[in-house]
């Protein structure tokens, strides 16, 4: 163990570095205190993606800095959130680096009624799964109950709320008391046998499981498991009515219905005189429109089998089959009658179709098709051959447009060397030179005897 060197020793011994100090610090506080535990609420809760949590627990008067590593908050079962009041373990211990006291926390679980929330939320997560919650396999409620259970506590004031309700709604409904603790260690057992010994008599409807209000640790007893089991597997419809509306308990999911208190679940079992009374009217109505439409029914069904007794009657089958047989013997002769007319009209077609198809007929028809068709061609060709005279005209024309000779008709000529050449500048002769002049009609040999190159 390091502790601090008395005074009595050297000056130079008493001469600390802060980091030696602090070290030291560290060292007494870890080794000394060891692990302790202590509550408290949470604050300034910080998460960074390291995986570690800091924050700072504090109570009324003060308040301490905490750090818990990944390593230890992987455990904790549920999420913490600033101003839960926890119960922790932990090392007290010393931030080197800044000198500050803080807590090294090894452990964490809810304290009070965290714990309770924390039970609370595990069983609600748990049996929702199993799907003893589900809407599917809640029951309604008898509309006019026989009589009605109550499971609750002789002495508490929520039996007298209920007893009173049903006094002023429904005087002569029945009404059984089965007596139970609902608070404490006891009451649990207490609650799932009042339930089972309901269900065992089968002498009432509907039952009701509650008591009045109060805090959360004096509800539980409708928290635990085995009420809501006993709830969720009751024959008997179960309605569930623990504290006041705000309270929340596992008893109203399992429930088939759940009620804000326990009065308001006494007025929802027991009709109110007035509703019942009107109830009873509408039902005399309902019954006598039945009747009514029973004794419509039976007139209308006696005049159908009466209908059907005359129909059966064998002088009118007899007469009625007798008319179908003629109305038969008529549609027969119809029948006859109208295939006989399509025979003759389909061999009315046929023959002259025969006739059409007569070889005279169509020997006649070629030698007019033959004559019309020679006497197109020729007109065709006499067409043809027009056409071609008047095109070898015009093109005649062009011709003569377009001859040299047409242009020596004029007067002019055409002057070339002996070797054929056409003489087109005078710079191409020579003087003394002989030439060939081609005319209109004829040629002359000339000899040059003078070139102008003008």
């Amino acid at each position: 163990m390091n502790h601090l060197e008395p005074a009595s020793q050297s000056r130079q011994q008493q001469i600390f570095t802060v980091t030696r100090l602090n070290s030291a610090v560290r060292m007494i506080l870890e080794q000394d205190l060891g692990l302790v535990w202590l509550t408290g609420e949470l604050s300034n809760l910080a998460m960074p993606s390291s995986g570690h949590w800091y924050f700072s627990l504090k109570d009324m008067s003060a308040q301490v800095r905490c750090a818990m590593f990944k390593g230890n908050n992987r455990r904790v079962p549920f999420r913490p959130q600033d101003g839960m009041q926890v119960l922790v373990q932990a090392r007290v211990s010393l931030y080197e680096p800044r000198g500050d006291y803080q807590l090294i926390i090894e452990s964490m679980q809810p304290a009070g009624d965290g714990m309770l929330a924390l039970r609370f939320e595990e069983l609600k997560r748990r049996l929702g799964a199993e799907g003893l919650f589900d809407e599917g396999r809640k029951r309604p409620l008898p509309r006019e109950p026989r009589a009605v259970g109550l499971v609750t506590s002789a002495t508490g004031a929520a039996l007298h709320d209920m007893l009173t309700v049903l006094e002023r709604r429904a005087p002569d409904l029945p009404v059984f008391i089965y007596p139970t603790q609902v608070q404490g260690s006891a009451a649990t057992a207490q609650i799932v046998s009042a339930i089972m010994l309901a269900n065992r008599r089968a002498e009432v409807d509907v039952l009701i499981v509650g008591r009045g209000g109060g805090s959360l640790e004096d509800l539980w007893c409708f928290n635990e498991e085995a009420v809501a089991r006993a709830i969720a597997g009751s024959a008997i419809p179960v309605v569930s009515a623990v504290g006041h509306e705000v309270d929340v308990t596992i008893s109203d999911f399992a429930a088939d219905l759940r009620a804000p208190t326990p009065s308001a679940a006494a007025e929802l079992v027991a009709p109110d005189r007035s509703t019942r009374a009107q109830r009873l009217v509408h039902l005399r109505q309902r019954l006598t429109q039945a009747m009514s439409r029973h004794q419509v029914a039976a007139r209308h069904g006696f005049v159908l089998l009466q209908k059907r007794l005359d129909h059966q009657d064998p002088k009118r089958r007899l007469e009625q089959q007798s008319q179908r047989l003629d109305e038969l013997d008529r549609r027969l002769q119809q029948h006859l009658r109208d295939r006989l007319h399509q025979g003759e009209r389909r061999l009315a077609g046929l023959a002259m179709r025969l006739q059409a198809r007569s070889p005279e007929k169509l020997l006649a028809i070629g030698k007019r098709r033959h004559q019309l068709a020679e006497e197109r061609l020729h007109a065709l060709i006499a067409k043809r051959q027009d056409l071609a005279r008047h095109r070898l005209a015009m093109l005649g024309a062009r011709l003569d447009g377009i001859s040299p000779l047409a242009t020596l008709g004029r007067g002019y000529a055409i002057v070339r060397t002996p070797s054929g050449e056409v003489i087109r500048r005078a710079s191409q002769v020579n003087a003394g030179q002989t030439l060939m002049t081609t005319l209109a009609e004829g040629a002359l040999r000339v000899r040059v005897d003078e070139v102008d190159n003008r």
